[in-house]
């Protein structure tokens, strides 16, 4: 892993163990339509047809999609949990994956 996938992979840890995160493709859509999803995180390797979705119904909420440099496996991993679509529903770590993934 580089340093910057370790640095996400850390931060996903630290947003999990803060229960600032919806991990799955239902809880993550429902967070997004609830208002409570700041940004979305697709792992690297999620079907088309996934990301196709999330895409459509964060575009009616205006919340931003981006795709992770790490794997399902990785996020696993990292979190312990198995996901290829995760809902960050903080602010402050949304700006920070953000930052993180434009860097």
């Amino acid at each position: 892993m580089n340093g910057n996938k370790e640095k996400i992979i850390s931060l996903l840890t630290i947003c999990r163990k803060s229960g600032r995160i919806e991990m799955g493709f239902d809880s993550v859509k429902e967070a997004i339509l609830t208002g409570k999803a700041k940004t979305v995180l697709v792992a690297s390797d999620i079907s088309p047809k996934t990301e196709k979705e999330i895409r459509f119904f964060a575009g009616k909420t205006s919340v931003s999609v981006n795709v992770l440099p790490a794997s399902i496996a990785e996020i696993e991993f990292g979190t312990g949990r198995k996901a290829g679509v995760i809902g960050i529903c903080d602010e402050g770590f949304a700006r920070k994956f953000i930052e993180l993934l434009q860097s």
